[in-house]
């Protein structure tokens, strides 16, 4: 499947549901966009298994520092927060902490990201880097 926006390659995974509540429409699966990161509702199913937390998404499509398992999934819900940082703050706040009990780094991953040439945002992801920093720490 491809993006909508940039015709970029679309890694489907599933969401706890725990995390359902970051999800978009609260869905048991949400896509992630490897290219524009933006994070939607998949367009089908995609036959993503939303029990399954541990299940590897192949969130490497996006980025090889991008994390798996339960890290890349709270990671990958958190990019999908950032356009609207000031109004999604208290889920860009859970999700950077989840990601971290479950191994992730979520800044080193946003730099990478950031470095990344293959990787161009739909945001401005250095602005809103710089502000999820302040805004967690």
């Amino acid at each position: 499947m491809n993006c909508e926006h940039c015709d970029g390659e679309l890694v489907v995974f599933a969401v706890p549901d725990d995390l359902r509540a970051y999800a978009p429409d609260d869905a048991a699966t949400a896509s992630l966009c490897a290219t524009c990161l933006r994070v939607d509702a998949p367009p089908d199913d995609g036959g993503a298994d939303g029990g399954d937390s541990s299940s590897d998404a192949g969130f490497a499509a996006v980025s090889d520092a991008f994390p798996s398992g339960r890290g890349g999934v709270a990671l990958a819900l958190l990019l999908g927060h950032l356009d609207s940082l000031a109004l999604n703050r208290a889920a860009v706040e859970t999700l950077a902490e989840e990601a971290e009990r479950a191994g992730a780094d979520p800044f080193l991953t946003l730099d990478r990201l950031g470095d990344d040439d293959g990787v161009v945002p739909h945001f401005d992801f250095e602005r809103r880097r710089r502000q999820a920093e302040s805004v967690l720490f």
